[in-house]
C-alpha cells in the first residue's frame, strides 16, 4: 500500500473508500488491457471516476485520489493530454502534479506551457513543479518565474529555484527590468522578486 493510499484510507469514510476501491480496480483493468482493445468510443470508466473524484471523496482529497488513479492506470502522455484538454481546472491541476512521476521525458511540456499561459494561479503553481524544473528550457523557465511574480504565485512553488537561478545573469536582468517598471509605475515590487534576484548571484560572489 502506498503512503498516499494509506493516508486516504485513514481519512475517507466507508462509502468513499469503497468508491476508491472500485475506481482503482477499473484503472488497473484498463492498464492491463491488451493492446488493440481501444480506442474507446466513450471514456473508459476510470476516466469518468477521475472527473468525479472530488464529488465522491471530497475536494480536499481530490488531488491524491486522481494521482492514484493515474498511476494505477499507468496513464501515458496521450491519456494525460486528453484528461488535461477536456478537464476542469482541478483536473488539469492533478494532471500537472502527476507529470514528474509519469512522464520521464519532455513529451508533456505542451501541458506545462498551456498552464503557464493562463491566469489561474492554481495551474501556474502546479506547472512550475519538478517537471518544469527538469524539462523547461532556460528561456521558458525564466518566463515561468516571472509569471509567478506577475500573478502572485509564491516562488516557493518553483521547483529547483535555487539551482536554476544561480548565476543566471539573464534572469537577473529580467527581474531588474520588471522591478524598474513597477517602481516607475508607482507600484510595489514583490518581496519574492528580491528573493529570486539574490539567488541569481554567481556562486563565487555569494
Amino acid at each position: 500500500m502506498t503512503p498516499i493510499r494509506k493516508e486516504l484510507d485513514d481519512r475517507l469514510d466507508g462509502p468513499a473508500r469503497a468508491w476508491l476501491d472500485e475506481a482503482l480496480a477499473e484503472a488497473a483493468h484498463a492498464a492491463d488491457a491488451p493492446p488493440g482493445t481501444g480506442p474507446y468510443t466513450a471514456p473508459p470508466p476510470w476516466e469518468l471516476r477521475f472527473a468525479s473524484a472530488g464529488r465522491h471523496c471530497g475536494q480536499e482529497h481530490a488531488d491524491s485520489v486522481r494521482t492514484l488513479l493515474l498511476h494505477e492506470a499507468r496513464a501515458d502522455t496521450d491519456t494525460l493530454t486528453r484528461l488535461y484538454r477536456h478537464g476542469t481546472a482541478a483536473e488539469r491541476r492533478a494532471v500537472l502534479l502527476a507529470l514528474p512521476s509519469l512522464v520521464p521525458g519532455p513529451e508533456a511540456l505542451p501541458l506545462v506551457e498551456d498552464a503557464l499561459r493562463t491566469h489561474d494561479t492554481r495551474l501556474v503553481a502546479a506547472a512550475v513543479g519538478p517537471y518544469a524544473a527538469e524539462h523547461l528550457d532556460a528561456h521558458s523557465w525564466r518566463h515561468a518565474v516571472l509569471k509567478c511574480l506577475f500573478t502572485g504565485v509564491p516562488v516557493d512553488a518553483v521547483a529547483a529555484l535555487g539551482r536554476r537561478a544561480r548565476g543566471d545573469a539573464e534572469l537577473a536582468r529580467m527581474l531588474g527590468d520588471h522591478a524598474a517598471e513597477r517602481t516607475a509605475a508607482g507600484r510595489p515590487v514583490p518581496p519574492d522578486l528580491h528573493r529570486v534576484l539574490a539567488l541569481t548571484v554567481p556562486p563565487e560572489e555569494s
